[in-house]
């Protein structure tokens, strides 16, 4: 089959509900679990409660994957997006945001189940930013939900880390590994979450090792995913398990791994630094456009700084200029 899109993802179907907030306000709520610059996990009642503190609010399309294919789609990329939704208002804006920046989606809503999930992010002063996320119907997605059409149809099939957190969920990633290696395609992961790769460790490793051709990290989640603390000993450990790693660095730019080959990248700085969410994500699509494109690593690396810089600029995990516009 042809290659319509270059990126599939598939990933949590979130919604995003963000404010400014102070330091003070996160430590206050640490008895919930809530930590700097973390994802914790939240319950329906708790999302209704924080929301209700968190003063003035935008609400936006998010989660992970879905930030990465928003960013993909304003290089220019065809791509498209697994995550399930519940039929509710939510729902239908996750869904309308998605199809209006030209993403394919058409996973079937919830229709009985939790409503659709949201990511409460405080932001503080110096750009960190802390989620608390009531996971809902994305949960929900099954194996059934694996479109094998639409990974026969893409370069590059995408898959969002957080999703592990859900026994279904991780069915649902499996059936695609396989379905990618049927097919003769490219899968790629994003560990998503230092937390995320404390609690599955394990199965993260038997991934990337068995299935996983090219992987995205930050340095926590390297060092937790090989237990190894130095952070380049981290990324040398992995890079034999998969054809291309992707270490994100932050301000200090990322470093990528081929084989023997070592790439570094420079961070780009932008205008001025306001909210990171979606850094890391915008990185991801920028680096996988490159490779989608044939280009080379530094010039792939340099695309995703490209990205990472833009969405950082303002508040919001997408972009809100062209990206194919700074190309």
């Amino acid at each position: 089959m042809s290659n319509k899109y270059g990126l599939m993802a598939i990933g949590n179907a979130i919604v995003d509900i963000l404010a400014t907030t102070t330091p003070d306000f996160i430590e206050s709520q640490k008895e919930f679990g809530m930590l700097p610059g973390s994802m914790t996990l939240i319950d329906e009642n708790r999302a209704a409660n924080l929301y209700e503190m968190m003063g003035t609010t935008t609400e936006m399309s998010g989660g992970s994957a879905g930030n990465t294919m928003a960013a993909y789609a304003s290089l220019g990329g065809q791509g498209a997006f697994i995550g399930k939704v519940a039929n509710d208002q939510f729902g239908k804006v996750f869904a309308h945001d998605t199809r209006a920046i030209g993403v394919h989606f058409d996973t079937p809503a919830l229709e009985n189940g939790p409503a659709t999930a949201q990511c409460l992010i405080l932001v503080t002063p110096d750009a960190q930013r802390t989620m608390n996320t009531f996971l809902g119907a994305s949960t929900r997605i099954t194996a059934e939900d694996i479109d094998e059409d639409l990974i026969a149809s893409s370069l590059i099939t995408y898959l969002e880390g957080y999703l592990f957190d859900d026994d279904q969920a991780k069915a649902a990633f499996i059936k695609a590994a396989e379905l990618v290696r049927k097919h003769g395609k490219k899968l790629a992961l994003t560990l998503s979450d230092p937390f995320c790769v404390v609690r599955h460790r394990e199965d993260f490793r038997k991934l990337v090792e068995n299935h996983v051709d090219i992987l995205f990290a930050n340095e926590e989640e390297v060092k937790e995913l090989v237990q190894i603390d130095d952070v380049e000993q981290a990324h040398k450990s992995i890079a034999g398990f998969c054809d291309t790693s992707v270490v994100t660095l932050g301000a200090k730019g990322s470093r990528i791994m081929s084989g023997e080959d070592v790439v570094l990248v420079q961070s780009i700085a932008p205008k001025q630094l306001v909210d990171t969410t979606g850094a890391g994500d915008s990185y991801a699509a920028g680096f996988l456009f490159g490779l989608t494109e044939n280009k080379p690593l530094a010039e792939c690396g340099r695309l995703g700084s490209l990205a990472a810089s833009e969405v950082i600029s303002h508040m919001g995990p997408r972009p809100i200029t062209p990206l194919k516009d700074l190309i």
